[in-house]
């Protein structure tokens, strides 16, 4: 009996310490830079962990985005990811506003700061490398955008939160496998106008139809009224999911109707309160790797569409011009019943 007893309080002790949330630095490109890092309870050495990167906003702070707005933490408990919260440094050229994104001139760029990074934890920790994802608010939400783009080799899918891009954000996009994403975006922001009229951004639909484009899904969402759980919010919520992309990817968007610059949650007591976005981002993220939708059986094989369901005719590009299949590059697929598919092959 007593051996037994003492087996236990062995025991205990490595259960709690496996839970931890601990702020972690690295030195990078001279800087000594700042993260909060979650490691759950169910965390084992033993087996491969999603990894989930949160942004916080403009002049914003890890620590203070975690407590009050993307509490992921509970989720990865259950889940079983590793959390991490970097820090973003004071930008010189905007008041020393902590930001991802710094004013020109400049030559910061966080993008490799975040790839660094990748490579840090996952030599601490046995890290899923096909499912590292990335989610943000308002400036995060900008930059995950950017990693999207710009560190797709890595990054498996992204979410935004009533974020936004510039003009000209996406044209160094080097997009290397399907990637699934996500947004989330008020109608009546003041910060990122869901329309924006002064161009400096994108509006949300052109961002929507960059990424399914991109991901070569159906071209007409299907569009879901959620229920209106809290009538006292001032808004109500739209899903937009453009689905059967390449890898079984989907693009999605919840649409907050009079919705601002907010975090959707029924825990804040400020803007929407009919959705979680915590919940929500991951419920969407965690469905995909760097090969798609987790478990699609699809491979986009020419043969099985022609075997299955109609006869090919020619494929065309952009320009009309009859082509073969060339890889990265959207084609036209014309079959024998008078259908047209686009497509995108990136392996």
């Amino acid at each position: 009996m007593t051996k037994t007893i003492l087996s236990l309080f062995l025991i205990l002790p490595s259960i709690v310490i496996s839970q931890q949330l601990t702020t972690e630095n690295i030195l990078f490109d001279g800087n000594n830079r700042e993260y909060i890092i979650y490691v759950p309870q169910t965390y084992s050495p033993s087996n491969l962990t999603p990894l989930l990167f949160a942004f916080h906003g403009g002049s914003g702070f890890a620590n203070d985005f975690m407590n009050y707005e993307a509490d992921f933490r509970s989720i990865s408990d259950t889940a079983g990811f590793i959390l991490v919260y970097p820090q973003a440094l004071e930008d010189p050229n905007d008041g020393n506003s902590t930001n991802w994104l710094h004013k020109e001139p400049t030559n910061h760029k966080d993008i490799f700061f975040i790839e660094a990074l990748i490579d840090a934890i996952s030599s601490t920790y046995n890290i899923d490398l096909d499912r590292v994802y990335a989610c943000g608010y308002s400036l995060g939400g900008m930059f995950s955008y950017e990693l999207a783009c710009q560190l797709n080799n890595k990054i498996a899918a992204i979410a935004s939160v009533a974020g936004a891009a510039f003009y000209g954000a996406f044209a160094n996009c080097d997009i290397t496998h399907p990637t699934a994403v996500l947004s989330i975006n008020g109608t009546a922001d003041g910060i990122h106008p869901y329309n924006d009229q002064n161009g400096w951004y994108f509006s949300v639909a052109a961002i929507d139809s960059f990424w399914s484009y991109s991901n070569n899904t159906d071209v007409t969402p299907i569009i879901t009224q959620l229920p209106d759980l809290n009538t006292t919010d001032g808004s109500t919520v739209e899903r937009y999911s453009w689905q059967n992309g390449d890898g079984c990817v989907s693009v999605e968007e919840l649409k907050i109707i009079n919705g601002g610059h907010d975090w959707p949650s029924p825990l804040i007591s400020w803007g929407n309160q009919d959705i979680n976005a915590n919940v929500e981002l991951w419920n969407f993220l965690s469905k995909f790797d760097m090969t798609g939708l987790i478990g699609c059986n699809s491979t986009n094989q020419i043969d099985f569409d022609i075997v299955n369901s109609k006869s090919l005719i020619r494929i065309v590009d952009l320009l009309g011009r009859q082509s073969k299949v060339v890889k990265k590059q959207p084609l036209f697929y014309i079959y024998d019943d008078g259908t047209v598919e686009k497509k995108t092959f990136f392996e």
